[in-house]
C-alpha cells in the first residue's frame, strides 16, 4: 500500500508532464519530488549497486533511510550506470520523449557524458531542462564543487545565524539545497508557461529551454535588504540571535518554566495591544513608540518590559494571554511537538505511509494546497532499480536487449 486513505489519489495538475531526474542526495531530487507529488511521472535514474547515496543517509529502517520515503515518493526508479555509453543512449531516448529533465551535477558532468543541452534540445527542443549546480552554468566558481551549506555562507545566511560575536551556527536542515530546488520548480513551471506559448509550426510542443539555478543565488534571493543597505549606507548586517535587526519588539523570550515563546509585537497596533497585555499602557500611549523607529531605537527597555512579564509565567500562559489581546506569538516546536500538533494534523501535513513490512510511517504532507487538483501520495519511494525493465520496455527495448544490459552491469 501506498496510502492508509481509503480515496483514490487525486491525478494532479502535472498529470501527463514525463519527468527524468539525474543527480543525487537533495537539491534535484527534492524538485522532481514536488514536481511528482503535483502528479508528474517521474523516473528517478540511480547507479546500480549503491543508487542514491540519500537511500542511506541519518536513521535507516531494514537498511533504507526513511528520509528516503519522503524525498523518492512517487517515483519510478531506473538503475543505470551514466558511466557507460550504451547508458547515456538510453538517457538520451528517454530525454527525446520527456518533457522535463532534471540534474544536479557538477557542470561539465552532463556534456562530458554527450547529455548536456546542446545535444538533448537538438533531439528534443520542446525539454525543458532544469540544471542545480552550487555556482551555476557559468561564472569562475562554476567548477567549484559545491554543496548546501557552503552555498549558505557564500549566499549571506550563515553571517547572521547565532549570537553576536560568537561562531555562526548552520541552521539545522539543508535549507540552501532545498531553496534551490524551490526555485527549479518555479523555473520549470515557467518555462512550461513559455514552451505552451511558444507552439507554432516550427515548435508544434513549444521551445523548451534550459532553467540554471545555483545554490548560492537561491540563498541570497531570500536575503532581503542586505545588498540594499550595504549600498545606501555601507550597513553591514551582523548576527542578533533571535531578535530582527531594525524591527521591534521581536524576539524569544524566556518563560517561568524554562521553555521560550517567540513574540512579534511589531506593528504598531499589535504593539499596543502587546504593552496593554503585559501590563504597560504607559508604553502604549508613548508618542516616541507609535512607529517602528522609536521602537527600535529603544528595543533594549522594550525587550526587558517583555522579558520580566514573560518570566513570572509559563509557555503556555503567556500564549494564552496573547493569543486572547491578538498578539502573534507562539512555541519553539520540537518534532515530537509537531507530530501532535491538531492544526498540522488538520491541514493534512501528517501523512501515514504504509510501509513493506506492513507499519505505518509518517512523513510530511503536501504543500501548497491546490482546491481542484491537490497532491496525493500515489507510490511509495521505490526499491532500487524497481522499475528498470518496465522503463525500459516502456522505450522500446526487447527482453533480449535488456537482459543482456544487465549482464553487463549497465542497468540493475
Amino acid at each position: 500500500m501506498t496510502n492508509t486513505s481509503s480515496s483514490p489519489p487525486a491525478a494532479g495538475p502535472l498529470a501527463g508532464l514525463k519527468v527524468v531526474e539525474l543527480g543525487q542526495l537533495i537539491a534535484g531530487p527534492f524538485a522532481a519530488r514536488t514536481l511528482a507529488d503535483f502528479g508528474a511521472e517521474v523516473i528517478k535514474i540511480e547507479p546500480p549497486g549503491a543508487g542514491d547515496p540519500l537511500r542511506t543517509w541519518r536513521l535507516l529502517k531494514d537498511g533504507t533511510s526513511v528520509w528516503w520515503q519522503v524525498q523518492s515518493r512517487n517515483k519510478r526508479s531506473l538503475a543505470l550506470d551514466l558511466r557507460q555509453a550504451e547508458a547515456q543512449a538510453v538517457v538520451r531516448q528517454l530525454a527525446a520523449e520527456a518533457d522535463v529533465l532534471v540534474e544536479n551535477f557538477r557542470p561539465g558532468a552532463m556534456e562530458g557524458w554527450g547529455l548536456g543541452p546542446d545535444e538533448l534540445l537538438a533531439a528534443n527542443p520542446a525539454l525543458v531542462m532544469l540544471r542545480i549546480s552550487g555556482y551555476g552554468q557559468t561564472g569562475p566558481y562554476r567548477d567549484r564543487p559545491g554543496f548546501g551549506v557552503v552555498a549558505e555562507a557564500m549566499g549571506g545566511l550563515r553571517h547572521l545565524t547565532g549570537e553576536p560575536g560568537r561562531v555562526p551556527v548552520r541552521v539545522g536542515v539543508s535549507i540552501g539545497d532545498t531553496l534551490a530546488s524551490l526555485h527549479g520548480v518555479i523555473g520549470v513551471l515557467m518555462a512550461m508557461q513559455h514552451r505552451h506559448a511558444t507552439v507554432s509550426a516550427e515548435y508544434p510542443k513549444g521551445r523548451g529551454q534550459v532553467v540554471d539555478v545555483a545554490l548560492y543565488e537561491a540563498v541570497f534571493n531570500c536575503m532581503e535588504s542586505l545588498l540594499p543597505e550595504y549600498s545606501a549606507f555601507g550597513a553591514v548586517r551582523e548576527a542578533a540571535g533571535s531578535a530582527l535587526p531594525g524591527i521591534a519588539p521581536t524576539n524569544a523570550y524566556r518563560c517561568a518554566d524554562g521553555g521560550y515563546a517567540i513574540v512579534a509585537g511589531n506593528g504598531d497596533s499589535i504593539f499596543r495591544r502587546l504593552m496593554a497585555c503585559i501590563g504597560r499602557p504607559e508604553l502604549a500611549a508613548d508618542p516616541s513608540l507609535a512607529g517602528n523607529a522609536g521602537r527600535v531605537a529603544q528595543v533594549e527597555m522594550l525587550d526587558a518590559a517583555i522579558g520580566e512579564w514573560t518570566a513570572a509565567r509559563t509557555v503556555d500562559e503567556v500564549l494564552a494571554a496573547l493569543d486572547a489581546a491578538q498578539v502573534p506569538a507562539g512555541r519553539i516546536y520540537t518534532i515530537a511537538d509537531i507530530a501532535a500538533d491538531p492544526h498540522y494534523a488538520a491541514r493534512g501535513m501528517l501523512q501515514q505511509v504504509r510501509m513493506p513490512d506492513g507499519n505505518a510511517l509518517a512523513v510530511p504532507g503536501f504543500v501548497p494546497k491546490l482546491s481542484l487538483t491537490p497532491a496525493s501520495h500515489r507510490r511509495n519511494a521505490p526499491a532500487l532499480g524497481a522499475d528498470t525493465d518496465a522503463v525500459l520496455k516502456e522505450i522500446g527495448l526487447s527482453a533480449e536487449q535488456i537482459a543482456a544490459l544487465h549482464t553487463r552491469g549497465i542497468v540493475g
